[in-house]
Formats: structure tokens, sequence, C-alpha cells
């Protein structure tokens, strides 16, 4: 494909901005569903552990499917992936509203994690081949990432409205209703997402994928394994991911220990997702100057430095500075990985290596959890965030070898 052709961008801002909505929305459906389909089962009667169980099946699937999902998303582009995964995720925001019971939230979560990890890795190459350089590289990743974090706001606040009023609403005992409710909102949600990024495609001038030729025809996703820098972007971004995952998991632990209320717990994770989201809407601001390395060894050693001195705050308010400065620090992250992972992947193997990092993201947040309870309750949480802090302390001589 020529070079002009592959690096062609979007026809304007207001066709990303359709990519930026439609990534949102899947998200959306998604973290609604996280918070739904947990307190379905809990209002069946169902225990914790059945909760546990079903979050790990949003993750699970992605850990199986994303090499498949790489390879087909390699061949196809944009829409027809886009198009599945909507399929999918709305389906199984549907099977729950018609049959609440926990299988089909079981085989709902894996549905879902799979359109979502199909989603993701679609948009992030169609941004990749859309971006004309570095710079619009790392800005456009930068909206694109603020998906997510948006999500994570809409969707469990449609969800817990319906959940809690839709009964009201219509003078009626909640039982079911509101939960039904609440997943046929949300699989609202991916049908609206596949029509912005339908419309977004069609008027962009990114072609379709050619067929791919000669030796990446043939390549297998492991080759890109055998690249020093290729396992070093891996291994940063799987100690990031870990700390993302410690954070959630440590802090309601530490809030109690510290005997703060869960209001306040809440208002601590909230600072970190808030930092998070700003960071990244500062980024495109200064894509020009920001290297990939650069930003990512800062972010690693800073989140050394606030797990060292957070298990150390004892009041609320310290415990929120931490949590708010690692969100700028662990927030600005993702836009670099992504950026270059771009850089440093061959054309036809992007979606492939997109696979691979999806995996291993989701590999750590199935197992990771686990880890960290077992450590957490041997030592004690403190010693969890010192030997975290530690390891992405040292994994930072592998940010820097990202060099570009």
């Amino acid at each position: 494909m020529p070079d002009a052709a592959q690096n062609a961008a979007p026809a304007g801002a207001r066709g990303f901005a359709r990519v930026v909505a439609g990534h949102t929305l899947v998200h959306a459906s998604m973290s609604g569903m996280r918070l739904a389909a947990p307190l379905l089962a809990l209002h069946l009667g169902l225990g914790t552990v059945y909760v546990g169980v079903l979050l790990a099946l949003y993750s699970l699937t992605q850990v199986f499917i994303a090499l498949p999902v790489g390879r087909y998303v390699e061949r196809h582009g944009l829409r027809r992936p886009m198009g599945w995964a909507a399929l999918v995720a709305g389906s199984a925001a549907l099977g729950c509203a018609a049959f609440p019971r926990f299988e089909v939230l079981c085989g709902a979560a894996l549905c879902m994690g799979g359109a979502t990890g199909l989603c993701m890795i679609a948009l992030q190459r169609y941004v990749g081949r859309a971006a004309r350089d570095g710079a619009e590289l790392r800005r456009m990743f930068s909206w694109l990432s603020l998906g997510p974090a948006a999500s994570n706001m809409l969707g469990p606040v449609l969800a817990g409205l319906c959940i809690d009023h839709f009964a009201d609403w219509y003078s009626t005992p909640i039982d079911l209703l509101g939960f039904r409710a609440a997943f046929a909102v949300l699989a609202f949600l991916p049908l609206l997402s596949w029509l912005l990024v339908r419309s977004a495609a069609s008027a962009s001038r990114v072609p379709p994928p050619a067929p791919l030729a000669g030796s990446n025809a043939a390549a297998s996703p492991w080759d890109l394994l055998r690249a020093p820098r290729m396992r070093s972007l891996l291994l940063v971004n799987w100690l990031l991911s870990s700390c993302w995952d410690v954070h959630t998991f440590v802090v309601p632990v530490l809030g109690h220990e510290r005997q703060l209320s869960a209001s306040v717990i809440g208002g601590i994770l909230g600072g970190f997702a808030v930092a998070a989201a700003l960071v990244r809407l500062l980024i495109p601001l200064m894509a020009a100057q920001a290297r990939e390395w650069h930003v990512t060894t800062a972010a690693m050693l800073s989140t050394a430095l606030l797990f060292a001195i957070y298990p150390l705050m004892q009041g609320a308010w310290g415990m929120a500075l931490c949590s708010l400065l690692l969100g700028f620090a662990l927030g600005s992250v993702q836009p670099m990985i992504m950026s270059t992972l771009h850089h440093i992947t061959p054309d036809g193997q992007r979606s492939q290596a997109l696979a691979l990092r999806l995996m291993a993201i989701n590999c750590s947040s199935v197992v990771m959890p686990l880890l960290f309870g077992s450590v957490g309750a041997v030592l004690g949480v403190s010693v969890l965030f010192w030997t975290v802090g530690s390891a992405v302390g040292l994994g930072s001589r592998a940010a820097w070898r990202l060099r570009i």
C-alpha cells in the first residue's frame, strides 16, 4: 500500500469525534454491565464468590480470542469488525434483559468482553493508520483513550438510574424490572456506536486494507516477541497495568484499615479516575514536544515513588493527594504506549501487536487480583504496594530502551 494512502487522515475532526464517541459507547455498555450484572447476582441471593467469577469472565475471553481477532482485523479493517462487535455486545445485553439468570449473565460477560476487545483492536488500528506523523499519532491516541475514561462514568450511571428508578416511574415493585430496563438501555449503546463509526469510516480517506503478501502474510504474532523493543514494551505495559489493578484493589483495604467511610474511599478512587482523564486532555496540547519514552519513563519513576509513600499516608487527604498524582502519572502512559507500538511494529502486523498487548493486560486482570489477595493476606497491603513499586522502578530501564 502506498505510503500516502497508509498515512491518510480521517476526513476532519467531526469524523474522528464519531470514532471517539463510538469507542466511548461500546465501553459504556460493558462498564454498565459490570455494575448491573453483579448487582443482579446479589439480588438473586448469590454470594460474593459468584460476583468475583462473573467479573473475571469479562477479561477472560479477551485472553483467548485476542490473537485471532487481531488477524481478523488485519484482513477486514474497521467496518466489519465493528459491526460484529456491536451485534455481539447488543445481543449479550438483550439476552440478560430477556433472561435475567446467572448462567445468562456469565455467557453475556464472555460475549461482552470479546466484543469490547474486537472493538478496541479495530479502532486502535484505524487510528494508527490514519495519523500522518508521530505528533498526530500521540494526539489521536490521547483523544481515543478518553473513551474508556468517560465510559466508566456513563455506563454505571445509566445502569444505576434504570435499576433504582425505572420501577418507581412505572409504580411497580422493583423486582427484576429495573434490571431488565438497564440491560435494554445498555444494549442500545453498541448499536449507536456502530452507526457513528460506520459513518466515520465511510467519510474517511483511509482505504480498506489490502491483502497481506510476502513474509508478513505468513508471519506469526509470536515472531513479534523476537524483537527486543517489543518485549520491553509488553513488559512496561504489564507493569503499569498491574499498578492500576493494585491501586484499585488496595485502596479500599487501606481505607478500611484507617476507618474511612465508603464515600471517602470512593472519592479517593474517583480522584484517580478524574486525574487520569484530565492528563489525557492535556497530552494533545503538548503532543509535538512530548516523546514517548520520556513520558513513560517519568511515569514509571513517579509511580514507584508514590507507591513507596502511599501506605505511609494515615489520613484521607494524604491518600487523596497520592491518588490524584498517581492518576496523572498512569493516565499519561496509554497514549504513549500505543504510539510506540505503532512505531516499532511492521505495518502488516499491527493488529497482531495490539492483540498481544490486549492479551497481556487481560491475563493480568484475571490473575493479579488473586495474587494480590494472597500476598496481602500474608504480608499486608503495605508490602504489596512497596513490592509492586520496586518492580515498576526497576522496569523503568525497559521504558528508556524504547527510544525511537
